[in-house]
């Protein structure tokens, strides 16, 4: 019996190989893709909630402000939550929770308890995204590290992909609930196999107490600035004094928040991470090239479902091809950067990203579907170049004890600069369209010739202006997405030029770290 009991201890401890170590891989990729999904899952989902539950379509938006406002809170935490209470207990219990609130939103008959269910949602799946990453590296034997990492950053990527697809299609063939019930059985099994697979990999626990004040910070000036980025476009930005408040609030709890922390002994986010140069410059790369990537991500769908006659489904299914091709190269990027130098694959990979973006600057309103979906091909094809190597550059540059802080934080900003940039283009696409608009009025059918075609063919004049100005709009609003899409492309040449700035970096990340 003594025997039995040793080997099957033995055999508890032991690392994991073969079918289990890819299973564990699966739950934890899963984890980290229904997470990153559920940020643009329900965007497309909006007016169907709103008309269902009897609000208005503005109103309709707290359901994707209230899940970000939430993740956005619980993210930074990661570190504390991990080392408080031990990594795979805070994953598993996050996922669990994060399967029961989801399908609490898919039971909600107000808007009110669906926005309440949304932001524990996004308490839920904020240790999601940094643990499932830490994890995956801690049960990966150190020859498949990159393998790890390329698993984990596709579907970081992929996921803000499909998420409008997959969420335009349950609303069209089922209904809007299903968005929110989708996950449940996702999370429940992630959940039960997460911790069957992983509660051998324990680590020393911190009793360290936990830093309200920087809490109560972080929670005011998180959410205070989510609303500035969610409402702001909706409200005007600085001409409403409501937005002009709640920046002022963003500011001056940022401020008071960072020298809080770096004075605390025990904060409850680790800014010290910050010191190391490899660290904070890979960070500051992944969010400016994060927020380009996010804001052509925003605006191609915009583009096609609104003015090029594209349902969500085809919209989803042109952008979709930067996700597949995307997927074939990540073993190789994996591979590559654990090989080569780094932020040579990173300024490689950001700026093909900004030259495909740049030949996407030329586009027509006569193009076909081929013809938008050939670039982001391309465009998937050089992705994996950039995501890959620079999480692996950022996690490599910090000591291992910090890896679940820095993992947190770095998921942190790019979620930030998702945000961030998804509010700026959409604000600048509108303002560019109206000012577009406004100087080719002046300048179309100057000779009238077109008008004169159109009345001789017996069209009323009413009819001919509305013809006129939907050839006006449709002009206007190509230009636009042009113009936007020169400054993007220049947003990833810069991205791609801070890597230089980091070090080399003198190791690879090593699969033990994080969180001991």
């Amino acid at each position: 019996m003594t025997a039995t009991c040793t080997v099957t201890d033995a055999e508890s401890s032991a690392p994991l190989s073969g079918g289990l170590l890819w299973l564990a891989a699966l739950m934890l990729a899963s984890a980290n893709f229904i997470a990153v999904l559920n940020m643009t899952i329900a965007n497309v989902s909006v007016p169907n909630i709103a008309g269902n539950l009897g609000a208005t379509t503005s109103q309709g938006t707290w359901v994707i402000t209230s899940y970000a406002v939430g993740e956005a809170i619980t993210v930074p935490l990661t570190g504390w939550l991990a080392a408080r209470f031990g990594s795979v207990r805070v994953f598993v219990g996050s996922m669990a929770l994060f399967g029961i609130f989801s399908a609490l939103c898919g039971l909600s008959n107000s808007l009110g308890l669906l926005v309440v269910a949304r932001i524990f949602q996004g308490f839920s799946g904020g240790p999601l995204m940094p643990l499932s990453q830490t994890l995956l590296l801690r049960i990966f034997p150190k020859e498949k590290t990159a393998a790890a990492i390329g698993l984990w950053s596709m579907t970081t990527l992929v996921a803000p992909v499909v998420g409008p697809i997959m969420g335009g299609y349950l609303c069209d063939e089922f209904s809007w609930p299903w968005v929110f019930f989708l996950n449940a059985p996702i999370a429940a099994a992630a959940a039960f196999f997460s911790w069957q697979l992983l509660k051998r990999y324990t680590e020393p626990l911190s009793a360290n107490r936990i830093d309200l004040v920087g809490l109560g910070l972080l929670v005011v000036w998180v959410a205070a600035l989510q609303l500035v980025l969610d409402e702001g476009k909706d409200l005007d930005w600085f001409a409403s004094s409501k937005i002009v408040a709640l920046s002022v609030v963003a500011a001056v709890g940022f401020i008071a928040f960072l020298i809080w922390e770096f004075h605390e002994a025990h904060p409850v986010v680790d800014l010290r991470v910050f010191r190391h140069r490899g660290f904070s410059v890979s960070v500051l790369t992944i969010s400016l090239a994060f927020a380009a990537f996010f804001g052509v991500s925003v605006l191609t769908p915009l583009w096609l479902q609104s003015f090029m006659g594209y349902t969500a489904t085809i919209s989803g299914l042109a952008t979709a091809w930067s996700g597949i091709t995307s997927i074939f190269l990540a073993p190789i990027a994996a591979q590559g950067s654990m090989k080569w130098d780094p932020r040579k694959l990173v300024f490689g990979g950001v700026l093909g990203l900004g030259a495909v973006t740049l030949w996407r600057a030329v586009a027509t309103t006569d193009m076909g579907f081929w013809n938008i979906s050939i670039p982001l091909m391309f465009m998937g094809l050089f992705m994996p170049f950039f995501f890959i190597p620079t999480t692996g550059l950022a996690l490599a540059s910090v000591e291992e004890h910090e890896m679940d802080s820095a993992a947190g934080l770095m998921n942190f900003l790019r979620t930030l600069s998702g945000a961030f940039a998804t509010s700026l283009v959409t604000t600048s696409w509108s303002n560019r369209i109206t000012e577009n608009h406004a100087e080719l009025v002046g300048l179309a059918d100057s000779d009238a010739s077109v008008r004169a075609m159109l009345e001789a063919s017996g069209a009323p004049p009413e009819v001919t202006n509305e013809l006129l100005d939907y050839l006006v709009t449709g002009q206007s609003v190509m230009l636009a997405t042009n113009q936007l899409m020169w400054i993007i492309g220049i947003a990833f040449v810069v991205a791609a030029s801070v890597i230089w700035l980091a070090p080399r970096p003198s190791r690879v990340v090593d699969p033990s770290a994080g969180g001991h």
